[in-house]
């Protein structure tokens, strides 16, 4: 037999087809095309005219002038405009840039000027703050009002041909997803074609989508691209169902209305879900969570719901989810309480990112005991190309190592001897008391174990004799009664008596959009 001639140069010849996360769409509707993919409100449309839709969007956008690497703001919520951009906004050939729809004008105009937007959509409920946006953008940015059946969005598409345009360079720029700036201007992060892709298919096949799956919309759009799952679901023919506006009662509602079998979100999210008088999910809900931690007692309750939770950890730089905590079937012999343990740790990397490191300060991969805590690092595909227009701060998040670049997350983290990875804290959240290091999480978590306790964020304040003390600020459990010195002595009974917090402050915790903790600003407020 003749030994096999060589690739051509562009490579294999029957498969080099450039990766981009459009393409499932293309798929489902062929596949699925007369099933439901989007319900919103009382708007529905089938797989084929999503299609449809999409490629109008993009005609619209190419006749308002968008061009080949352009970017374009969308300043929507959960619609089914928000789940449109994912698909239209690649198919005129331009970078998707979704918003954060609670940031200020200010700051979102600064983010606009910093991607050079030639166009945003934007929802008529936020129409003054997108007039605010184009009148005090440096260039000239053309606004599309969306939200409304008869509004300038869906008057564009009637009238526009449809257009998809093909991807040439699966590396190039697909989305720039901005930092939540906390301390100080946010950073462009650029995710490719590429990395979308394969982030979609490692949330398809580790977040058990399928085309039964019916997939509430709880997590924000514009927050990393909703971890890809506009892509994920449609690669897997799912219901994507949009939620407008996220509060307790309606999730509950389309719950059990829709048979919703997944949902992501915040670990506030759920703390909500879980304090709501709401009966049980009639059937098991896949609830993938990311942010801090779940404390073991949240994630019991949790379970007496019939929401299955799995954590997952990343950052927009790493295209939401790059690590889940891949649940091994031997577990579930384990009592509950070890159980909920094991689920509180972050895991493994998903099976499109490379495996992750965690590294002592020069750069050493930690000892697998469980105690050694170090930096979390990550690298492959699904993360970021780098920082939009900034080359500074891309040199300052890369760790060189004998064997490449990785990303330095900020996170400091253990791993485990079966090679699991336990997040301890962010290395600015770590408290140094006296010589000692004090992680927030572990305090937050005996803390969240009182039943008088909703939700508890600590962090440092300074102190005179010992550099930084932990402070907690605390949520009671409504209809609960329970003390500060009360909170004090059962932390003092739960784990060292050094790490218990000093002082307890009653209150509601501020938060992102997206339902984190804003610890920088319970900081600020020890410091005023």
């Amino acid at each position: 037999m003749p030994e096999p001639s060589s690739p051509p140069a562009g490579g294999p010849a029957f498969g080099a087809e450039p990766l981009t996360p459009t393409l499932f769409l293309d798929r489902s509707a062929l596949v699925f095309g007369d099933r439901t993919a989007v319900i919103d409100g009382e708007r529905c449309f089938t797989y084929r005219e999503l299609r449809e839709r999409c490629m109008r969007l993009a005609g619209a956008l190419a006749e308002a002038g968008v061009r080949p690497g352009d970017r374009v703001s969308t300043l929507v919520p959960n619609t089914h405009a928000a789940l449109e951009s994912h698909f239209g906004v690649a198919w005129a050939g331009a970078v998707l840039n979704a918003l954060n729809t609670r940031l200020s004008p200010g700051e979102l105009t600064w983010i606009v000027n910093h991607a050079g937007s030639r166009v945003l959509v934007c929802d008529h409920s936020l129409a003054e703050v997108g007039e605010a946006i184009v009148a005090g953008a440096d260039h000239p940015v053309q606004l599309i009002l969306c939200g409304e059946p008869e509004d300038d969005y869906e008057q564009r598409l009637a009238a526009a041909a449809p257009l998809r345009r093909d991807v040439d360079d699966e590396w190039a720029m697909l989305s720039l997803n901005y930092t939540s700036g906390t301390t100080g201007r946010p950073k462009g992060v650029m995710y490719s074609h590429r990395g979308a892709y394969l982030q979609a298919l490692a949330m398809v096949a580790q977040g058990g989508l399928d085309a039964a799956g019916v997939f509430l919309w709880t997590l924000p759009m514009f927050h990393c691209n909703g971890w890809c799952y506009p892509w994920a679901v449609t690669a897997a023919g799912g219901m994507h169902v949009a939620l407008r506006r996220l509060d307790a009662e309606a999730v509950w509602s389309e719950i059990h209305r829709r048979g919703v079998t997944h949902l992501n979100a915040a670990p506030t999210v759920l703390t909500m879900l879980a304090a709501h008088a709401a009966a049980p999910a009639p059937s098991p809900v896949h609830v993938a969570v990311g942010g801090a931690p779940p404390s073991p007692s949240l994630l019991a309750r949790l379970a007496g719901l019939n929401l299955q939770v799995t954590h997952l950890y990343g950052l927009t730089e790493s295209y939401g989810p790059a690590v889940i905590c891949d649940w091994r079937p031997e577990w579930g012999a384990l009592g509950p309480a070890e159980q909920a343990r094991r689920k509180a740790r972050q895991g493994v990397a998903n099976i499109a990112c490379s495996p992750l490191r965690i590294v002592d300060a020069e750069g050493r991969d930690v000892p697998p005991d469980g105690a050694t805590a170090g930096e979390v690092v990550l690298r492959g595909n699904v993360v970021m190309l780098g920082y939009y227009r900034d080359p500074g701060a891309t040199a300052a998040a890369t760790l060189q190592r004998p064997d490449g670049a990785w990303f330095r997350t900020g996170d400091v983290g253990v791993v485990h001897p079966d090679g699991y990875m336990e997040v301890r804290d962010r290395a600015k959240d770590v408290i140094i008391s006296g010589g000692e290091n004090i992680a927030s999480i572990e305090v937050e978590q005996a803390l969240a174990r009182h039943p008088g306790v909703l939700e508890a964020a600590v962090v440092g304040a300074p102190d005179e004799t010992w550099g930084e003390v932990p402070v907690a600020f605390v949520v009671p459990r409504p209809g609960t009664e329970v003390t500060p010195e009360e909170l004090i002595e059962f932390v003092r009974d739960s784990i060292a008596r050094f790490k218990a917090p000093r002082r307890v402050i009653f209150g509601e915790l501020p938060k992102t959009s997206t339902g984190k903790i804003q610890k920088f600003a319970l900081r600020e407020r020890l410091r005023a």
